[in-house]
């Protein structure tokens, strides 16, 4: 596989840098690597967005110590010979887009929280001597807690030094066609007929959360399916944009409406969140009689603990006990080949460049 640039009249005199950079997973399963992590990504303002007493109160004095022991034993779970997921699928992920970009680029991976840390990569890019960077966070969704969160770690860290490349930064991606196509793929793995229902189930966010990022103050929860179409008032709204991936793999797949409902998962505290819940829709579906349930998780480019754990397990558990069968995980896009040649166009497309495939490579994503 191949990749010829044609550049436009734009001049670089180094290399140009790519900040590829995903959540974060803890250094090991152990209780003391995952309390670290926990701290970390919850004292992070734009993760839980309260004043900074309570929000250190909070995470340090009640969930940090108290979730920490319990998280350790999933993330155990989770682990591998090679580590965490969400790593080993980022490296090969980095480097395979290394490898399609070529030596005119110097393409690094970071965690937002913990390691490999975003000052370190970028530390990397310095030394290479880079002219510019371009920054992919690893969620297709845009939201304040994850690609936000990453934008302003990279300015701050960046604002440290003497010197600031230029920077570009990718904001979401959430209908981009080959990403979708890989997510109807692996769903074509399975028998999509013999299953009651499909869920597609995001990580959630707080409805308070959502309803900040409405510009208007009119629209967010405040009309009747509001998410339901991407519109200039919630253009950047995570919940429209999720919607909206759900609409582009269920048109990929040729879904009826009666068949997949997209739902949210992980909610933390007593408050609301975006709804439906996913152990909410599970439930509704056990009711309803449902023995086979299939599960995509759009919002994960890489299969990690809410997706192998919380759905893979947990909730297969939950729902033998109401009386269902099985709860199927449809793969996420990990190390696919055509997810890595996705990532490695859109940072060409920031340099605007245009990329030529060969033709076998053209056909397996049309």
């Amino acid at each position: 596989m191949s990749i010829n640039r044609q550049n436009e009249g734009m001049t670089s005199i180094g290399k140009k840098g790519v900040l590829l950079v995903n959540l974060g997973t803890p250094d090991d399963p152990s209780r003391g690597a995952v309390y670290r992590y926990l701290k970390q990504f919850l004292l992070d303002p734009r993760v839980i967005d309260y004043p900074w007493l309570p929000r250190n109160l909070l995470v340090r004095g009640i969930i940090a110590p108290f979730r920490s022991g319990s998280s350790s034993k999933l993330y155990k779970m989770l682990w591998t010979e090679e580590g965490s997921p969400l790593k080993f699928y980022g490296e090969r992920v980095r480097d395979g887009v290394q490898e399609l970009l070529g030596d005119e680029y110097v393409v690094e991976l970071a965690m937002r929280y913990q390691n490999p840390s975003i000052g370190h990569a970028i530390e990397n890019l310095e030394k290479a001597l880079v002219s510019e960077i371009t920054v992919i966070p690893m969620f297709p969704q845009y939201a304040s807690a994850t690609t936000g969160s990453v934008h302003d770690a990279v300015m701050q860290e960046l604002s440290t030094r003497q010197i600031i490349p230029d920077v570009k930064m990718v904001n979401s991606y959430y209908d981009r066609p080959s990403m979708i196509k890989i997510f109807a793929d692996n769903a074509r793995q399975f028998d999509l007929d013999s299953y009651d229902h499909i869920i597609f189930s995001y990580h959630g966010l707080p409805q308070r959360q959502l309803r900040k990022g409405d510009p208007t103050d009119s629209h967010c929860t405040k009309k009747e399916d509001c998410c339901m179409n991407i519109s200039p008032v919630n253009q950047f709204c995570y919940s429209a944009q999720c919607h909206a991936t759900t609409k582009a793999i269920v048109a990929e797949l040729g879904l009826k409406q009666e068949q997949y409902t997209t739902a949210f998962q992980s909610r933390l505290g007593p408050e609301a969140w975006a709804q439906p819940y996913t152990i909410k829709t599970i439930e509704e579906q056990a009711e309803k009689g449902a023995k086979r349930l299939l599960v995509f998780s759009p919002a994960f480019v890489a299969d990690c603990l809410e997706t192998i754990i919380e759905i893979g397990t947990e909730y297969q558990e939950e729902f033998e006990e109401m009386g269902g069968e099985h709860v199927d995980l449809v793969p996420s896009l990990n190390d696919d080949p055509r997810w890595i040649q996705t990532v490695a166009d859109l940072v060409l497309e920031q340099q605007k460049t245009s990329i030529s495939r060969p033709a076998a490579t053209a056909a397996s994503e049309s």
